[in-house]
């Protein structure tokens, strides 16, 4: 497990050092005649504490490192916020300008705008369909949704689960993202219900990626099937501590898998306890040090070749991309997350989960 981690390491230099510079031009936008400084907008601080936690530390030290200044502001969920945001930082002279959306219509409008000013534009984790940014930088997240997939194929079978009923918390419908994880997991839990081996239950979108939300979303499941919810394909930490809250008011909590993504300190707790059974990690460092190279260089007015690109179906283009390779974490190999510095053992492994720590030689 270790070794993925690594692997997670390397594929995060190639994306980054292995860049190769296509040279400069003070007429693209974002040129080098303008002096280079960079903007960022994150989406919320709800959905997942990554943004504020780690998103922003590694993309702030990126550019002190470099000497570019920047400015890393939040929408905190707020489209409307979002686009002023993106306009105060056009009128700031921002010659680079890197988003996570909220939704691509948004996202678009923002990205248009900023290139008809001669902003150069990165989707950074989230691609924005429709849009127009010179660069997308994420993980493989149809990958992501496979591991989901798999693991919890692997929990339930470790439960010895006969035709379990899953119910799915899908993230925000508006986020091509978890449209991409839905199809990883998809691609791994179809063929068990085609085959008769599990049961489809519910099946549900969540609204902004809201907590809140998902909790009573995921109780009226609950109710729906009478209590008889064999396995939670939650999309991400949050989703998944949403419902693992619902199940423990029931006394079902370590009783059913459920899934996560994000490797948040809450969701390895979970884990830990074996409340949760899985979750995906994806190396964030990695992630804003590959995009963070390549805002400074659009903002000096340079352009550099990734090697690889995605499509985006609503615009008809192939969008220049890194994507990074995304691990799962089950119970015994939480701790390869701490060894790595993505949590810390201080914040993992206080009061009651000390113990569970040690068992889990995390020390």
């Amino acid at each position: 497990m270790r070794r993925g981690i690594l692997t997670i390491a390397a594929i995060g230099l190639v994306a980054t050092g292995g860049l190769a510079a296509c040279g400069e031009d003070s007429d693209e936008p974002g040129g080098s005649a303008a002096t280079p400084k960079i903007g960022v907008i994150l989406p919320d601080s709800a959905s997942s504490d990554r943004w504020e936690t780690a998103d922003r530390k590694y993309l702030q030290a990126a550019f002190d490192a470099a000497g570019v200044e920047s400015i890393i502001q939040n929408a905190q969920g707020d489209k409307a916020q979002f686009q002023t945001i993106a306009d105060q930082m056009i009128t700031s002279g921002v010659t680079a300008l890197m988003i996570v959306n909220l939704d691509s219509g948004t996202g678009k409008a923002v990205l248009d705008k900023a290139k008809s000013q001669g902003v150069a534009t990165i989707d950074y984790d989230r691609l924005t369909l429709g849009g127009s940014a010179e660069y997308y930088v994420s993980f493989d997240n149809e990958a992501v949704g496979k591991l989901q997939g798999e693991g919890l194929v692997k929990c339930l079978s470790d439960a010895n689960a006969q035709k379990p009923v899953i119910a799915t918390l899908n993230g925000s419908e508006t986020d091509n993202n978890a449209t991409l994880f839905k199809n990883g997991y998809e691609s791994v839990l179809k063929p068990k219900y085609d085959a008769n081996e599990y049961v489809k239950g519910p099946d549900q979108w969540v609204p902004e990626w809201d907590n809140t939300q998902a909790g009573t979303i995921f109780e009226q499941m609950l109710t729906q099937t009478g209590g008889k919810i064999d396995g939670v394909l939650a999309a991400n930490d949050g989703l998944g501590n949403a419902a693992i809250s619902i199940l423990a008011k029931n006394n079902l909590n370590g009783k059913v898998p459920v899934t996560g993504q994000d490797a948040t300190v809450q969701g390895l707790q979970n884990i830990l306890k074996g409340d949760q059974c899985m979750t995906v990690y994806k190396a964030i460092k990695k992630e804003a040090d590959a995009a963070a190279e390549l805002a400074i260089a659009l903002a000096k007015g340079e352009r550099k070749d990734t090697g690889t690109t995605v499509t985006d179906p609503e615009g008809n283009r192939e969008v220049p991309s890194v994507l990074l390779e995304p691990v799962a974490i089950y119970k015994d190999n939480v701790k390869d997350v701490v060894d790595d510095g993505f949590v810390t053992k201080e914040d993992l492994c206080g009061g009651e989960f000390a113990a569970l720590c040690t068992e889990a030689g995390i020390s």
